[in-house]
């Protein structure tokens, strides 16, 4: 007798029933437009439950909402209230370009809105955001995370305790204790916005950079990081193991080492043997050559404990020494001693390796001394100001004018000084008295700050007010010799004595138009003359 096999024949067709049914199902939203599709599951069941109908699938379940794939082990869909719970290996497809991962989801289709729970994890081609909760909005490719979480592209790593996510931009926007670190600098702020694809991280709040070669602190600003390029804004620091710089505005290019700043900017050496401070409205400045540009009302602080230098000038420019030398001849202006003890001395120390040049409208002052002329060139190496063009160089009441001007220096104070080509020293006595002394090259020598004495050589001039103890005018004496020294006390001439070919006569007081008397090319410039360093001070 055959077995009875109409069972298994029923069992069979309920089978391929049900999963025939189970690729048919769609779930509707209450506007009718498609929400979800059911592909496949390898077991299905329908269970009706007050007013609710719930469809259970298990194993390799997949559904479809338009161009979205979500895959899971097990779900559970409520076709009334449009959700859907996923268990296990959850994994939504988002048109092949956003892939998130999750232990557990709840899609609500009525929001459009997935909610994932433990080992999160979003990829797309440029990186992966991982977190233990997540909000993704399927429609607009957007995602939420409130309880921390991480996101890596290529080298970097950037976490925070908030962020959302854009998928069609690949922005995300980071909130509270956020933390970008990259092999070449770790960031930290409280807000930043990150584009995954161009790499570029925009700082909206007080925000710290910080690499083995520079800190950063700004407020606003961004940072791209394929093309190494930032720009910094609202007041920004940037502190190098070289220098320290403030501004308004500024824009570094770390792959050339080229950058700039803007607003009242603030330049300052960490070098304490030198310790130069640059203020201005601009400056430009390479790292690599370890080179700047200041323009728009610079000033440059030659830091000393007492009297500091101050120069000011249309345009201020500082680089190597060294590089200069293989551009063009530096003449070598200090003797064969000092250059030997300059020598040993930067084995020691690569400080002095440094020039600065000013250009149009140079002025200078100290509490000791005040210059001014066109240019001026000055060498650490030498410690020596050289002014060109319609120089003038005042001490006390004293002044000095000529061609070109050397003033040399030690330890930041006047020690000499080489005037060439129509050299005069002028010192105001009182009223319309001067003396004076002219020479085609002056020499002069300082002692402790202070003008000691002056040579005067080839066709030197001289006019001379005599005073006895008293301070009492004994007459005036005009002379001409090759050779007038000057003796200064308490920074007054004192007397002065002619070599070779001595001419001259001694008027008295009386009997002399004084201003008739004066040498030829006498000019008494007080008013070019800096009063303070606070004239400097535009910015």
């Amino acid at each position: 007798m055959m077995p009875n096999l109409y069972p298994k024949y029923l069992l069979c067709i309920l089978y391929f029933f049900a999963v025939a049914t189970a690729s048919a199902q769609v779930v509707t939203d209450s506007t009718a437009k498609t929400v979800l599709q059911i592909i496949s599951a390898k077991r299905y069941n329908f269970q009706n439950r007050d007013t609710a109908t719930f469809i259970s699938l298990a194993g390799d379940v997949t559904l479809r909402k338009e161009k979205t794939l979500f895959y899971c082990d097990s779900a559970v869909v409520n076709q009334q209230q449009n959700i859907v719970e996923a268990f296990g290996r959850v994994h939504i497809n988002d048109a092949d370009s956003v892939h998130t991962y999750a232990d557990y989801m709840r899609y609500v289709g009525k929001e459009k809105k997935a909610y994932l729970r433990n080992n999160v994890r979003l990829t797309e081609k440029n990186g992966v955001l991982t977190t233990n909760e997540l909000e993704y909005e399927i429609q607009t490719k957007i995602g939420i995370y409130k309880k921390g979480g991480k996101i890596v592209t290529g080298k970097a790593v950037l976490t925070s305790t908030e962020a959302t996510y854009y998928g069609d931009t690949r922005d995300v926007y980071f909130r509270k204790k956020v933390v970008l670190v990259d092999p070449d600098y770790t960031l930290k702020t409280d807000t930043l916005l990150y584009n995954m694809e161009t790499e570029v991280a925009r700082f909206l709040a007080y925000t710290t950079i910080v690499s083995p070669q520079r800190t950063v602190r700004t407020n606003e600003g961004y940072y791209d990081r394929k093309a190494k390029k930032a720009v910094f804004g609202k007041r920004s620091t940037v502190i190098d193991k070289d220098f320290e710089l403030t501004a308004d505005n500024m824009a570094f290019d770390d792959a050339s080492g080229f950058g700039q700043a803007q607003g009242k900017a603030i330049y300052r050496t960490k070098d304490t043997a030198n310790r130069t401070t640059v203020i201005a409205d601009d400056i430009k400045f390479n790292r690599n050559a370890s080179s700047f540009l200041a323009s728009l009302s610079p000033v440059m602080i030659l830091e000393q404990n007492r009297d500091s230098i101050f120069i000011a000038a249309d345009t201020l420019y500082s680089a190597k020494l060294s590089d200069l030398r293989k551009e063009r001849n530096v003449p070598v202006i200090r003797d064969s001693a000092y250059v030997r003890s300059v020598a040993e001395f930067q084995k020691k120390d690569t400080s002095s390796n440094r020039f600065f040049e000013a250009y149009f409208n140079v002025r200078i002052y100290t509490d000791s001394m005040q210059a001014v002329g066109d240019s001026l060139f000055y060498s650490l190496e030498d410690s020596t100001f050289r002014l060109f063009k319609d120089p003038v160089v005042w001490t006390e009441n004293n002044q000095l004018t000529g061609d070109t001007i050397y003033l040399f220096t030690l330890n930041k104070k006047p020690e000499r000084l080489q005037v060439f080509e129509n050299g005069m020293a002028i010192s105001h006595v009182s009223g319309d008295y001067f003396n004076q002394v002219k020479g085609t090259t002056i020499n002069g020598y300082f002692v402790d700050g202070n003008i000691s004495f002056l040579r005067a050589k080839g066709n030197g001039e001289s006019v001379y007010y005599a005073q006895d103890e008293d301070s009492s005018y004994i007459g005036v004496n005009k002379s001409t010799a090759d050779v007038i020294d000057m003796y200064f006390e308490s920074k007054k001439p004192q007397r002065v004595v002619f070599r070779n070919d001595l001419k001259g006569t001694t008027y008295p007081m009386r009997q002399v138009n004084h201003i008739e008397l004066r040498i030829r090319g006498f000019k008494w410039l007080e008013q070019r003359r800096p009063k303070s360093w606070t004239e400097f001070i535009k910015i």
